[in-house]
């Protein structure tokens, strides 16, 4: 006869190695993050700021296995939530320089300040060199006007007025990446998922590194996204289209979840879909309406962005142009798959972070552009959605960095193809390996 002492002493010896695994996550990754503060300008080291990205990222898969195989602790949250606090406030002195984005954000703030509107001059417009600072780099589209959504917009320019320097332009990223944490916190524990899962957004080191190190304004779009799917969980659906709405007027891929949000909302035959439909596209016209004198020149802008960026650490894009020849055909395969995952989750009443993992997946690995930062789009969804394949992909995206080489040496922006191969190779693999293995155990059920 088994002696139920004895269970219960071995599960809450389990439970207790889960604290020691937390503690020892939180002493390896701060070290991992730590090195790179002192490192400074990670720009100018790249090739260590990458190695201590990658070994940061091997321990962050070591200890997320240690803690999915150990016992749940209830201060294990608590852990997990402190460790995200601390990795942030590590990197936050960090000035921005794997990224020239933030200048790019402040530029758009100061002119909206001087009176310009952002979607109708350029950087490099003659008008404006009096609001250029001495010795700031440049932010990326200097021959380019901004492509941002008005909220942005208007977020960098209430940013300007009271941040004045750009790692405390950090602070609204920043702040947004930590809400992502708690809401969630609160999404898992309403779904009842394990705590642990916290754990793959709090602790990724491509999430801490690109919003605490170098202030990407996608936290931002995240926070209000992930809002969204918190509150549509909880039947406020009207609160949630509206957060979808200001996630979509922050960055523009949220909007590919319109669809399925009002089709869970009853679309087209409710007509309080077609009332938030309504509020959503109020929303939008109140945020665009300061720029609307800019409106002409807003497709020109688009269409200019599309034939001068491309091939940015692109995956099946650049299969697809190698075989096809065509940036056409590349570029509408790409959209055609991932409008047609958008119907398809409408269509079926997905759960909201089931059809953002498999949207937001299809637009990145068919984009022309996927700079490190966009993968963040589904890492909080990895927390529902656990793909050890996706996980890895999110980490070895340091390895694009390799581009700043050849720029800071040459002045060449090159994306070489072995270092493709080692980002995106393992990666298609492995997904491809557990396919087969789902397709296997499918089978033996039959």
């Amino acid at each position: 006869m088994r002696n139920p002492f004895r269970m219960v002493s071995r599960a809450e010896s389990r439970a207790r190695l889960q604290i020691f695994v937390a503690l020892f996550g939180i002493a390896a990754l701060e070290a991992a993050f730590y090195a790179l503060r002192r490192l400074a300008n990670l720009e100018l080291y790249v090739v260590e700021t990458i190695a201590i990205a990658l070994a940061a990222g091997v321990g962050y898969f070591l200890v997320l296995f240690s803690l999915e195989h150990t016992g749940e602790h209830r201060a294990t949250l608590w852990l997990i939530l402190a460790g995200a606090v601390l990795f942030r406030l590590t990197l936050a002195p960090l000035t921005p320089t794997l990224s020239t984005d933030v200048y790019r954000y402040r530029w758009d703030g100061r002119i909206q300040r001087a009176g310009w509107n952002p979607y109708s001059v350029r950087p490099d417009d003659p008008r404006l060199s009096a609001l250029h600072e001495p010795r700031e780099p440049a932010g990326p589209g200097h021959d380019i006007p901004s492509i941002y959504p008005p909220l942005s917009e208007l977020t960098f320019r209430a940013a300007d007025r009271f941040l004045p320097t750009p790692v405390a332009f950090k602070l609204p990223m920043i702040a947004a990446d930590l809400l992502v944490v708690c809401l969630l916190a609160g999404w898992l524990r309403a779904t009842g998922g394990r705590v642990f899962r916290l754990a793959i957004y709090a602790w990724n080191p491509l999430v801490v590194i690109e919003f605490a190190g170098s202030g990407h304004s996608d936290a931002l779009a995240l926070a209000a996204l992930v809002a969204a799917c918190l509150v549509i969980i909880r039947g406020k659906k009207t609160v949630s289209t509206m957060l979808l709405a200001a996630a979509a007027l922050l960055k523009a891929f949220p909007v590919m979840l319109f669809p399925l949000w009002l089709r869970r909302e009853g679309w087209p035959r409710s007509a309080k879909s077609w009332r938030d439909g309504f509020a959503a596209a109020a929303l939008a016209a109140i945020c665009f309406w300061p720029y609307r004198s800019a409106f002409i020149h807003f497709s020109e802008t688009m269409s200019y962005y599309a034939s001068r960026w491309q091939g940015n650490n692109a995956s099946l894009y650049s299969v697809l142009l190698w075989l096809s020849g065509s940036t056409k055909f590349a570029e509408g395969l790409g959209v055609a798959v991932a409008a047609g995952l958008m119907l398809w989750a409408a269509a079926r009443r997905l759960e909201p972070a089931r059809a953002a993992f498999l949207i937001f997946g299809a637009v990145l690995l068919f984009s022309p552009n996927a700079y490190p930062w966009y993968f963040t789009w589904v890492i909080p969804f990895l927390c529902f959605v656990p793909n050890p394949a996706w996980m890895m992909l999110t980490v070895v995206q340091f390895l694009s960095y390799h581009v700043l080489i050849g720029y800071q040496a040459f002045g060449t922006w090159e994306f070489r193809p072995l270092m493709l191969w080692l980002t995106y190779g393992p990666f298609y693999g492995l997904l491809l390996w557990q396919w087969l293995r789902s397709r296997r155990q499918q089978t033996k059920l039959l």
